[in-house]
């Protein structure tokens, strides 16, 4: 008897291994025995999962004809002998059972039983299989796009994975059929379905992506100590090397940025710099603003605040379009980086901030200093949209300093 006829859906439990489906089918099939015969202590269930075959025997032992007293473990010698006339007395009696013995009803209701517990194995298997995976990379193919995700089948396994468009950088745009690469973020049961949730936004996927170009780091040879990203835009790596022969920072770009640039392509574009992990506070927080040079630090340790001096045409750099650099910059290093341009950079015609206390709130000139502007000029040369999106301000507060300001260069003049 083929299970595969009868029950169609038992390839369902491909992925699950063999012994834990013989179980399940011995399982099932005992329960459809003892609601016909009441017991099955005397039926012996044989399952070949290989093949797909199922035997069911009935095991009784044969007595004189008249003398069974429980034909559940009895039989006598004329019926034995109708299965199989070489029979004796005191033997063991084998009937095998057919399927269809049990009746229409049975079978299907048996057949439900066996494709409902194959199901929860499959999404047990799934759970286990991911759950000890958090944090791997997984590629597969754009299967659905829904509102608020896509459906990807992972390329190995088939399963189904799920790419919320919050776990998706700036500049994602998939069609049904493409390939998609990921980091395996959580998985998790929702009602009682395992559900893989995979990120291109966590730091980890671009940890991962570095391991795979390079070998130092999978080797152990360098270590990626921290990454801070803005997804799309810009991250920071800090790396460490183990071996003095080995500079972090090159292997990881590699010869004329080969390395990296495969990275930055997965990434749409991502602007990544690799800085050396040191220590040394002020070093970092240096490494930490490139590409700026900066002139010299003064740090705040209790405070972790940092006023960083460099020269005018550093500051934007050090800043960076949006206030990407900076903020990066103090994420990495832990400490609120404060920008400021030299003194001696001051042009004839130029004011420090300072001068305008009578007239500008203390609170209000630190939000400027803050972005680097600590001159009447350095904040004149900044648009007032540019000013309001990085200082956080009001309009009209803007539009308040920039009159004083202005006011007063006329008036130098």
């Amino acid at each position: 008897m083929k299970l595969v006829e009868s029950f169609s859906d038992f390839k369902a439990g491909k992925n699950i291994d063999r012994p834990t489906m013989v179980r399940v089918l011995e399982d099932v099939f005992r329960t459809l025995i003892k609601k016909k015969y009441g017991s099955d202590d005397n039926f012996d269930v044989i399952v070949n999962t290989q093949k797909g075959d199922l035997e069911l025997w009935r095991v009784r032992e044969i007595v004189p004809d008249g003398e069974v007293t429980d034909d559940r473990i009895q039989v006598s010698i004329s019926e034995a002998q109708s299965i199989e006339d070489d029979y004796e007395v005191g033997e063991e009696c084998y009937e095998q059972l057919e399927l269809e013995d049990f009746g229409r009803r049975a079978i299907m209701a048996a057949r439900q039983t066996l494709i409902s517990r194959i199901m929860e194995l499959e999404k047990d298997e799934i759970f286990k299989r991911y759950v000890d995976r958090v944090g791997d990379i997984v590629i597969g193919e754009v299967h659905q796009i829904l509102k608020k995700e896509i459906l990807i089948l992972d390329d190995v396994t088939g399963n189904e994975l799920i790419l919320p468009k919050t776990e998706m950088i700036r500049g994602d745009f998939f069609r049904k059929g493409d390939m998609v690469r990921g980091v395996i973020r959580k998985v998790e049961m929702r009602n009682n379905n395992p559900m893989v949730i995979i990120s291109r936004t966590d730091n980890t996927f671009l940890e991962k992506l570095l391991e795979q170009e390079v070998p130092e780091i999978e080797d152990g040879l360098i270590t990626v100590k921290k990454i801070v990203r803005l997804p799309g835009d810009r991250a920071k790596v800090a790396v460490e090397s183990y071996d003095d022969r080995i500079d972090p920072v090159g292997a990881c770009v590699g010869m004329k940025g080969s390395r990296i640039h495969g990275i930055v392509r997965e990434l749409k574009n991502e602007n990544i710099d690799i800085v050396n992990f040191t220590n040394n506070t002020s070093l970092f927080i240096q490494r930490a603003l490139t590409p700026a040079k900066v002139s010299k630090i003064d740090l705040d340790i209790e405070n972790s605040r940092a006023a960083v001096y460099l020269k005018a045409d550093q500051v934007s750099l050090a800043i960076g379009k949006g206030g990407t650099n900076i903020k990066l910059a103090s994420r990495i290093t832990g400490f609120e980086i404060d920008v400021y341009r030299e003194q001696d950079e001051f042009e004839i015609d130029d004011v420090d901030l300072d001068e305008f206390a009578d007239e500008i709130e203390e609170w209000i000139i630190d939000a400027l200093k803050n972005i680097g502007c600590d001159t009447a000029r350095s904040v004149l040369n900044l648009s007032k949209d540019e000013l309001v999106r990085r200082t956080d301000l009001e309009d009209e507060t803007i539009e308040d300093v920039l009159r004083i300001l202005a006011t007063e260069l006329e008036d130098e003049s």
